[in-house]
């Protein structure tokens, strides 16, 4: 449902969804010499639209929250029209939208998120299926998903039993520990266990072989930005594959956000408003963009592991009085300032190492 407000009055149609129709929505606002566009921000409903009009009109993605009309006034129509009220007396904010090559990228960046997200889980069913035949792997080796455990969980698939002829696979410094793994080893590997793991490793050998060549694609439409991605691996706990999914997400042109702050509530790692009769009630940040929301948060936790760095003097500091949980969100805020100054101002690492009082 389409509004246009015109000197005589406002004029409104309903086109239908498909390529042809919205062709003729471009063609039917071009007629009345629109320049501006506003539309709800709805699911992914809006992409078709907004690919089709991007490049002949300025079209604004809104907040669906930030147009709610009263209650009891709901129809497609009436939407329409309050959508262009508000644009026309400039009472909307536009969501930053990227240049269709970003867009692309963010997709390719996000599904492979989604595979190692998917590769994790299945390492947990094969877990599982350790659990079941009595098989206590994980007792001994700090990583089941080593070599040395890839080495012996194979082999189990492929119907070895014998715990010796397993834990002689051990590589490295898990050979200290062959008496253990033959005792972790000693389970009840039948058939059925035989089958899920063959089963498992197909899967686990696919998702791995499809997350390799995502990165190398996502390294040749990154390659421009190579720079900027080797300037953001310097910070403490932000590695390759991080800053390319922040990168992603933000671009490296921060001229779209006027501070630090309007980044930060973006992508809401900063604390919300929520005050009433001069009374705090809480300060929970909001829902944001829970891509680079995830990525800092992973890059938090590795700083604050880290040694004389800043972010982990910042969460020893927080994490006794205000709780694990809110350091970490600190620590991720405390990050993405830093991104963000780096990016715009084309500098190196801003982290330096603390002072020794201030670590303390």
């Amino acid at each position: 449902m389409a509004c246009v407000l015109t000197p005589e009055g406002k004029q409104i149609r309903k086109f239908g969804t498909m390529t042809k129709d919205l062709l003729l929505l471009s063609d039917w606002l071009t007629t009345f010499q629109v320049t501006h566009v506003a539309m709800e921000s709805t699911g992914v409903f809006w992409q078709p639209i907004y690919n089709l009009l991007e490049e002949e009109f300025t079209v604004w993605v809104v907040n669906a929250r930030h147009v709610k009309n009263v209650p009891g006034r709901k129809t497609d129509v009436k939407d329409a029209e309050w959508i262009a009220d508000l644009l026309s007396h400039g009472l909307l904010s536009p969501s930053f939208i990227p240049h269709r090559a970003q867009r692309e990228l963010r997709e390719l960046v996000r599904y492979r998120r989604r595979l190692i997200q998917n590769r994790a889980q299945v390492v947990n069913r094969i877990q599982k299926v350790l659990e079941s035949a009595n098989i206590k792997l994980d007792c001994v080796a700090s990583d089941v998903m080593g070599a040395s455990g890839q080495a012996m969980l194979r082999a189990m698939a492929a119907g070895e039993d014998d715990p010796e002829v397993l834990a002689d696979l051990a590589k490295g410094k898990l050979r200290d520990k062959i008496p253990f793994l033959r005792e972790a080893l000693r389970g009840q590997i039948g058939p059925h266990q035989r089958f899920m793991l063959s089963s498992h490793w197909r899967v686990l050998d696919a998702i791995t072989a499809e997350i390799e060549e995502l990165d190398r694609e996502v390294a040749t439409r990154m390659g421009p930005d190579e720079e900027a991605i080797e300037r953001l691996d310097s910070i403490p706990g932000v590695g390759r594959r991080c800053a390319e999914e922040i990168l992603a997400e933000t671009g490296t042109d921060m001229r779209q956000f006027p501070t630090a702050a309007h980044l930060a509530s973006w992508a809401k790692v900063s604390p919300g408003n929520n005050e009433s009769a001069g009374k705090r009630q809480s300060g929970r940040t909001g829902r944001g963009n829970p891509w680079i929301k995830a990525a800092l948060t992973e890059a938090a936790q590795a700083a604050a592991k880290t040694k004389d760095k800043y972010f982990a003097a910042q969460y020893r500091r927080l994490a006794p009085r205000r709780g694990r949980k809110r350091a970490i969100g600190a620590v991720a805020h405390s990050i993405l300032v830093s991104i963000y100054y780096i990016l715009r101002d084309n500098v190196d690492s801003l982290v330096k190492t603390p002072s020794r009082s201030w670590a303390r």
